[in-house]
């Protein structure tokens, strides 16, 4: 959390002045990148100004190291904002896949010093996994989005309701950060 932000457990949303630095991942080349998302910041999205912020989800027993991803959803959130609405969705889309609970999620961003589809607007879009076999890869690049999606291993869902405001930050501002609490989640 940066700034006077905080976190109100009764909401589960962030509150006051600042916002909220994460990691996430430049889906041109799989390199950890920082965003910023300033507190209660308005959004009026059009086709001109909306990039997609894909979200791997990963099932519980796909192989996957928890403290790799972005957001960890067990044994307890680290994301405590979206992370359990992520798991929450991933399980009720595909029970068959995420019925046994979900690990954790990454961030995957377009940056702009990378060719990537970057904008302020960030439309969220999970992308799940069409069976636990496929979830054994770390999705890190939008290739391997891309790749995947082709052979039938995921399905991309938007999420343009949830759209966002969101900008990209150096890791000294994420470093500067106080952590936010975890939650437990679904």
């Amino acid at each position: 959390m940066i700034g006077n932000t905080s976190f109100s457990t009764a909401t589960g949303h962030f509150t006051g002045g600042g916002g909220v630095a994460e990691p996430a991942i430049d889906d041109a080349n799989g390199t950890l990148v920082y965003l910023l998302t300033p507190t209660n910041a308005k959004t009026h999205p059009n086709a001109h100004n909306v990039a997609p912020l894909y979200l791997p989800v990963y099932p519980v027993g796909s192989g996957i190291d928890p403290a790799s991803l972005n957001c960890a959803h067990m044994p307890a959130d680290n994301c405590p904002d979206h992370g359990p609405g992520v798991a929450g969705a991933a399980m009720g889309i595909m029970p068959s896949v995420y019925g046994g609970g979900v690990l954790g999620h990454d961030h995957l961003v377009g940056i702009a010093s990378t060719g990537g589809d970057f904008n302020v607007i960030w439309e969220p879009v999970l992308v799940l996994f069409t069976s636990a076999e496929f979830a054994t890869q770390h999705i890190t690049t939008l290739s391997q989005i891309t790749a995947a999606w082709s052979k039938g291993q995921i399905i991309e869902v938007p999420l343009p309701q949830l759209d966002f405001s969101c900008a990209s930050v150096s890791a000294a501002v994420y470093a500067r950060g106080t952590p936010a609490p975890t939650v437990v989640g679904p």
